[in-house]
């Protein structure tokens, strides 16, 4: 006969301390629990990695990232590791802007739009400092305006001209306030590149020390050019906030939010700025052999090349909104990120420059400042309508085109049939992109 304990009659179960529950067992009976405590911080990652790095079409030339640190290891060949290093660059630079923003959704918009105006334009900033440190002041010149004549010309160009293809028979309608502020600090930045441009040809045989007067002109310009920035910032965040306001209202219509964490996000942008310090190191460093072994001037490299790298963010965004009708967003990316580089990455680099006794002034040559004044004037007076069709933006690519072929051409040994080959590749290549994203966006 079976014997019975008080408990066992009255299915009182044991106490937990009385159950042997191994690790197994638990295993078995909740399986879950064990995965998630072990995995969740590889989950965690496996899902920033998904949308940080897998998240952007630009993502299959993140490899060139670490073959560039290859090649440089190495010593595979200062050209390769030119090359290498620009196509890693442009993944990232769109990678920090997207970074930036998810930060934004956190801080509010008076703190993203200030992390905005510092971050948008990392990459330039960065490659200033470089060449700066190892005293390349044409390299920083060069790649800055070139910065601002992608900007209006290349980014806003496709912008208009993607978005008025993709709505043909119609114009398309913008608030020409914004524009018209963006367009007057631009000419305010022009002003301040003319001047000592000026000033060294009127003076030039009055003075023997003409050039030290024109940096000192160009310093005293580049701390108004920085005080007229932060009154920008000032105007744009707080007293006139209602000219930029439809743009807002545009980005929160989408009801898009944060994908990934705050601190997720800046630990990301984090480590690709310091890629992205790396790589436009190597990019500084080996300019010049790029240039002897492809037989392209500096001038071109810096002005055309580094600057598409570096506004590939710009490019891919504000052609999205100009397909989405919201030529405002689109105007505020493409003549916001010139203004920014015109009226701030400028005027600090040539105060970070005299920190550091190297001798930068605001001449940026005849040539280079007579392109940027045509540009700027172009672009005001393309924009002082308040509207847009397809034949303001092919216009505008197209000026984009013939500046490059200027400085493609500018102390270039091998011109002729080379010339004309790039002139057919670079018109082809813009308007299959074109296409392709006009397809894209109407089928998907």
């Amino acid at each position: 006969m079976a014997h019975h304990t008080m408990e066992e009659d009255l299915n009182i179960a044991p106490p937990p301390q009385a159950q042997n529950l191994t690790s197994s067992m638990v295993t078995k009976k909740w399986p879950f629990l064990v995965t998630k405590g072990r995995f969740q911080l590889l989950r965690n990652f496996r899902a920033n990695l998904q949308k940080v790095i897998f998240g952007t079409k630009l993502a299959v030339l993140f490899p060139a990232v670490p073959l560039a640190v290859v090649a440089d290891f190495y010593s595979l060949g200062r050209p390769w590791i030119f090359a290498l290093s620009l196509l890693g660059l442009t993944p990232l630079a769109e990678r920090v802007s997207f970074l930036t923003e998810q930060i934004a959704y956190y801080t509010g918009p008076t703190v993203g739009g200030l992390l905005n105006a510092t971050c948008g334009n990392a990459t330039e900033m960065i490659i200033s400092l470089l060449a700066l440190y190892q005293n390349k002041v044409n390299v920083v010149k060069f790649s800055l305006l070139g910065s601002i004549l992608s900007n209006l010309l290349l980014v806003l160009g496709s912008s208009l001209l993607c978005g008025g293809l993709a709505n043909l028979r119609k114009e398309q309608l913008y608030d020409r306030k914004q524009a018209d502020v963006n367009s007057l600090l631009l000419l305010l930045g022009l002003l301040c590149h003319l001047l000592p441009l000026m000033f060294r040809y009127a003076l030039a045989g009055e003075y023997a020390s003409i050039a030290t007067s024109t940096l000192q002109l160009s310093r005293a310009s580049s701390i108004v050019m920085l005080i007229a920035y932060a009154a920008y910032i000032f105007f744009q965040l707080k007293t006139h906030r209602q000219i930029f306001d439809a743009q807002e209202e545009d980005e929160s219509e989408d009801g898009e939010k944060a994908v990934i964490g705050f601190w997720s996000a800046f630990t990301w942008l984090v480590g690709m700025t310091l890629i992205i310090s790396l790589l436009s190191e190597y990019i500084v460093a080996t300019i010049e052999a790029a240039s002897d072994s492809w037989g392209i001037s500096i001038s071109f490299i810096s002005i055309i090349l580094l600057p598409i790298v570096g506004n590939a963010a710009e490019h891919a965004g504000s052609i999205i909104f100009a397909f989405k009708n919201k030529l405002d967003i689109s105007l505020g990316v493409a003549m916001g990120s010139a203004t920014q580089i015109s009226m701030f990455v400028v005027p600090l680099s040539v105060v970070v420059a005299w920190t550091m006794g190297i001798e930068m002034d605001l001449d940026f040559k005849l040539l280079e400042t007579g392109c940027l004044a045509l540009t700027i004037i172009v672009t005001a007076f393309t924009l002082q309508d308040g509207t847009s069709h397809y034949m303001k933006g092919l216009v505008l690519f197209l000026c984009y085109i013939i500046i490059s072929a200027c400085f493609f051409v500018q102390k270039t040994p091998l011109i002729g049939e080379y010339i004309c080959i790039y002139l057919i590749i670079s018109v082809s290549s813009g308007i299959f992109c074109e296409t392709f994203i006009i397809f894209h966006y109407k089928n998907g």
